[in-house]
């Protein structure tokens, strides 16, 4: 994967038979991601917190691609509760999962709590995709070429993990724990790479970015500011979400995405493009810092993971 082979959605391999969980599928990377699988054959259930935006979305596609195999199903990351209610309805469903495509976020909001009580950005953005990917890692070890794709953001290079003010309590500012969030989903991203390595599993973990790319992510939850630079100022300088839904795109079906990779844009720091692999920022790929988070996410969800090898 070079700049002299730059890596479009028509190279995607065909997908038939092979089934995705996408989140956050009905807008912005989520609703890209599922078009460009859909159109390689993919079943892909569709995980949505509004099953009516949901299925007007699956419309959307359907009505350009009348076999597209879509599932719309509801999933409110930032409650433990749902999380577990569609990972037990996908595993009487389906018997196994190709791909969990973890893509779902919240950006920016003012401070407010999940049901569960943790700050709204790290619950969504972090802990229903820890415990998503542990409640259905069984699934996905009986897939094909079984991967889990963590999205994530450059944003993670400012990130860090403020474990004595997890909720916000004390020193809350949106952009401040967006940042912590998404650090989280790369810290997540690379200790699960660990683990599955040393456990023989047959799931890669990969991870991706998609620049800086226009979605409702800038304005839907973001107020004042921040909503007037992403949402206005900057709006002119990002990507469709097609071309930023690229890299996880990559991460999800390339046959060389290789475990443990970070997957971004090949432009100017990394705000466009083509995929390549991009760096982890080194406190992101400190097996410290990936042990404590693993442990405390454990402890806040509830869901301990069962690493299998392959048969």
């Amino acid at each position: 994967m070079t700049k002299r082979e730059r890596w479009t959605a028509d190279r995607i391999p065909d997908q038939t038979k092979r089934v995705f969980v996408v989140t956050g599928a009905n807008s912005g990377l989520g609703l890209a991601t599922t078009r460009a699988l859909a159109h390689r054959g993919g079943h892909v259930i569709m995980a949505v917190r509004d099953e009516g935006k949901g299925r007007r979305a699956a419309a959307e596609i359907t009505a350009e691609q009348a076999d597209a195999a879509l599932e719309v199903r509801h999933l409110d990351l930032a409650d433990l509760d749902s999380v577990r209610a569609f990972a037990e309805q996908l595993r009487t469903d389906h018997p196994r999962l190709d791909v969990l495509v973890n893509n779902a976020g919240v950006m920016a909001p003012p401070r407010s709590l999940s049901a569960q009580g943790h700050e709204l950005q790290f619950a969504c953005n972090h802990l229903g995709h820890f415990a998503l990917t542990g409640l259905l890692l069984d699934l996905l070890t009986e897939g094909d070429d079984p991967r889990v794709v963590t999205v994530s953001s450059t944003n993670h290079r400012q990130g860090r993990l403020f474990f004595d003010d997890l909720a916000g309590e004390h020193t809350y500012a949106p952009m401040r724990y967006y940042n912590q969030s998404k650090f989280a989903n790369a810290v997540f991203g690379r200790e699960l790479h660990r683990r599955l390595t040393a456990a023989g599993s047959p799931v890669r973990s990969v991870l991706a970015h998609p620049g800086y790319t226009s979605t409702n992510l800038q304005t839907s939850a973001p107020v004042g500011t921040v909503k007037l630079l992403f949402g206005r100022i900057l709006a002119p300088l990002a990507q469709p979400a097609e071309q930023g839904a690229l890299p996880q795109l990559y991460a999800a079906t390339a046959p060389d995405a290789e475990s443990g990779e970070f997957i971004g844009p090949d432009g100017p720091a990394e705000l466009r493009g083509a995929p390549t692999r991009v760096h982890l920022s080194p406190a992101a790929a400190d097996a410290e810092t990936g042990r404590r988070l693993w442990e405390l996410s454990e402890r806040l969800t509830g869901v301990r993971y069962g690493f299998r090898a392959a048969a």
